[in-house]
């Protein structure tokens, strides 16, 4: 109802004044498409109380948002799912979002409405986001401007949704963090995973020699198809050894560290002289010897994708927009799943026997 008052209202202006400007047309074209997305329901995923899997609940008559002030409506085609998002929702995370709220952040798709100031998009684009305004797990979202980046016609939209959590996470432990340089070997650790695959991309195409670790033969032979020199099974007892010959003895200079929970310590004792690692995931405590890191003169670095400030998100958009449109940014998604079954993508994120590539879900 509220779209056909504007649309009449526009076709009336239109008749009045056949010599007014054009924006005066486009503004009641940018209302009408507002109107209409506040006027429609749609699915999403809604989480009314911390816990587990369960409490990710799917209902089918959310309101379309509208978006404010350069901002961006997306109809979402497919979006990444996090083991973060498993933590937030559970509670156990340090920052916590209002309750009731639509969890996820990287999404693909197309702009359906654009907001007041809006320049770089129009109604049809495809783009993918590295976060969102209202949650992502949802047939609709709102994203700022500044979180939407075009995405490649090279890539399909299950692509686009594996792109902006693990691949700026990836940019931002290599290089904003570890400053890594060609050059370097760079040890990823968990390599099979959507950070994983995108960090190997990455430091190949940068001039680094990459090892890869993965727990399966699949998630090996992944690692291998997406820029690692050398793959490593971090099940067998004897695979640090094999790293360290991989190294002539040396070490690698970086390990982007999925696991540090488990991983750290083993970390700090194959790391070469004046060596990083950057810890991108942890699942809880665990013990060092800090004498690992005096005699080397190696550093522990955490990464958090959400502290990047403005010119820190630029610089990873730069970079990565390139490797689209060079070719050796090519996500690997792994499991997929529909929007009914984001709680059995939560538990298997977490319980998996080994990654294979970026889990999504699709719309």
């Amino acid at each position: 109802m509220v779209a056909h008052v504007v649309q009449t209202s526009c076709e009336a202006v239109s008749r009045r004044s056949g010599e007014r400007t054009r924006e005066i047309l486009l503004a009641c074209k940018l209302g009408n498409q507002l109107s209409m997305a506040t006027s429609k329901l749609m699915r999403a995923i809604r989480v009314s109380e911390f816990g587990g899997p369960s409490v990710l609940k799917l209902h089918e008559d959310i309101p379309v948002p509208s978006p404010g002030t350069k901002q961006v409506l997306i109809r979402v085609q497919a979006c990444g799912v996090n083991p973060v998002e498993t933590y937030i929702r559970s509670g156990a995370f340090a920052r916590k979002p209002n309750l009731p709220y639509t969890p996820g952040s990287d999404v693909s798709g197309v702009v359906e409405a654009v907001g007041d100031g809006v320049s770089s998009f129009q109604s049809g684009d495809r783009v993918f986001t590295t976060t969102t305004e209202t949650g992502g797990y949802a047939e609709y979202t709102v994203a700022s401007e500044d979180s939407v980046h075009r995405l490649s016609d090279s890539l399909d939209y299950k692509q686009g949704a594996a792109i902006g959590i693990p691949y700026f996470t990836a940019y931002r432990a290599l290089f904003q963090k570890a400053q890594c340089k060609a050059g370097e070997t760079v040890l990823v650790h968990g390599a099979s995973g959507g950070v994983g695959v995108a960090t190997c991309q990455i430091a190949r195409a940068f001039g680094m020699k990459v090892l890869g670790t993965a727990g399966t033969p699949e998630g090996q032979a992944l690692v291998m198809r997406n820029g690692a020199h050398q793959v490593f099974n971090h099940r067998e007892k004897n695979y640090i050894d094999r790293i360290m010959e991989a190294t002539d003895g040396q070490g690698p200079n970086v390990i982007v560290e999925m696991l540090a929970n488990v991983n750290l310590s083993k970390d700090l004792e194959m790391l070469t002289y004046g060596g990083r690692v950057a810890i991108v995931g942890s699942r809880g405590p665990t013990k060092i010897d800090p004498r690992d890191t005096m005699a080397k003169e190696s550093s522990i670095i955490g990464v958090a994708l959400f502290s990047s400030t403005k010119e820190e998100k630029a610089e990873c958009a730069a970079a990565l927009l390139t490797g689209m449109d060079s070719g050796w940014l090519k996500p690997a998604v792994g499991p997929q799943y529909t929007l009914d079954k984001a709680s059995e993508a939560h538990k298997d994120i977490i319980k998996s026997s080994g990654a294979t590539g970026k889990m999504v879900l699709t719309m």
